[in-house]
């Protein structure tokens, strides 16, 4: 008997026509990466350097995106501020997933009293929406970045957690789990070698989603003025320093970061969902 292997319909269009999305955010999300890391060598002018005789001047072959309100160039406090706008998402990424890790492991594995505790706390927290709790936090604390990544990072590890804890209850169902059970090795082995890796992927892609969430909280902190200090090139403080020149018919300033923010933020979430989907097995 021969089996026939029959390709459902307009499958392949479908993955040609949305591949190139994902290759250009990937792409995207790889120049601003660089961007942020090779911002002093890239930057033409001291992002903080004004020159107000030059103040809301066009672009030109001098300044590519034109000059603020204060007489900075936009370009440079675009590429200054890269690094603060990916290195505070990047903080509240790695403590939330490896505090939610944590926590959704130890719920989903152990189970019994524990999980019960674990579970009734991450639904605590998630009580608290993310932004207040930052507010607060900064409101006592004082402007910076250390206290709103903290803060975000409390709120968004519940959201891991719980991911994390539902993708361990399915692999503790496995048979692979009771086979190495009846082998004899102990269930922190397994669980460390063994359901740990599995379940890793499926965590980082979510962190990867969770990644672009993070730029625009810490941005829109930015842009009410808790977030990190004046002085600082951010592309959310730059959006709050530019709304004087929206009012004198000069947007560019403020629309070049928000910008910025959103297709970052956009980039972030189509690379974060396409590995997701890969890790899943479903084709996009």
């Amino acid at each position: 008997m021969t089996m026939t292997l029959v390709r459902r319909p307009g499958l392949a269009k479908v993955r040609t026509k949305r591949a190139p999305l994902y290759v250009a955010s990937l792409v995207f999300a790889g120049v601003v990466v660089l961007l942020a890391l090779l911002a002093p060598w890239i930057q033409p002018y001291d992002p903080n350097i004004a020159d107000l005789g030059n103040a809301l001047a066009p672009p030109s072959g001098d300044h590519l995106f034109g000059v603020d309100a204060a007489g900075r160039d936009t370009f440079s406090r675009l590429v200054a501020g890269a690094r603060t706008s990916l290195l505070g998402p990047l903080g509240v990424v790695v403590f939330s997933t490896v505090l939610g890790a944590a926590v959704g492991v130890a719920a989903g594995w152990r189970g019994g009293w524990l999980d019960s505790v674990l579970s009734r706390g991450s639904e605590l927290t998630l009580a608290f929406p993310g932004l207040l709790l930052a507010i607060l936090i900064v409101s006592v604390y004082g402007e910076g970045l250390l206290a709103p990544v903290v803060a975000l990072s409390v709120a968004y590890f519940p959201y891991v957690s719980r991911l994390t804890r539902s993708l361990v209850l399915a692999e503790r169902a496995r048979p692979y789990v009771a086979a190495y059970q009846v082998q004899g090795h102990s269930g922190l082995q397994i669980c460390v070698r063994h359901v740990v890796p599995n379940i890793a992927p499926v965590v980082l892609a979510q962190s990867t989603v969770n990644f672009g969430y993070a730029l625009i909280d810490l941005a829109g902190l930015s842009f009410l003025g808790l977030g990190v200090p004046a002085l600082t090139p951010d592309w959310g403080r730059m959006v709050f320093d530019g709304k004087s020149a929206i009012q004198s018919g000069y947007p560019l300033s403020a629309i070049i970061p928000c910008l910025a923010i959103v297709l970052t933020v956009v980039a972030f979430n189509v690379v974060g969902e396409r590995w997701a989907d890969k890790v899943a097995g479903r084709t996009r």
